[in-house]
């Protein structure tokens, strides 16, 4: 079993910035890839950004340049994700979910956090 935990969202202007951190808790939770998601109203979930173990990240077209993910490994048993997300716009609004997985554990999902890009 993995717990995920997310925090920071929230309502911010055009052109702001948030950091969003979530804390994954388990067993043996290295070798894994965690990633933020998002879903807007009316539409599917799509990802933003992921990181693998080994510090590779990839980022949606959309965001690229402007989101950066982070990831500390603090232990086996815990690691921290954070997004940061600056030069936020309107269609950036959508919760945001933090995903774990690996081909050990499988797949975890958290609760969600709002972001909310409004002026």
């Amino acid at each position: 079993q993995v717990q995920l935990v997310e925090s920071g969202g929230g309502l911010v202007q055009p052109g702001g910035s948030l950091r969003l951190s979530c804390v994954a808790s388990g067993r043996n939770l290295r070798s894994a890839t965690m990633a933020w998601h998002r879903q807007a109203p009316g539409k599917e979930r799509e990802l933003v950004a992921s990181v693998t173990s080994g510090g590779t990240s990839n980022y949606a077209d959309s965001v690229n340049g402007r989101f950066t993910v982070s990831r500390d490994d603090r232990d086996a048993a815990n690691i921290i994700l954070n997004l940061q997300m600056n030069n936020l716009e309107p269609e950036d609004t959508a919760v945001y979910y933090c995903r774990y997985n690996s081909r050990w554990l499988g797949d975890y999902w958290g609760q969600g956090t709002q972001v909310t890009v409004s002026s």
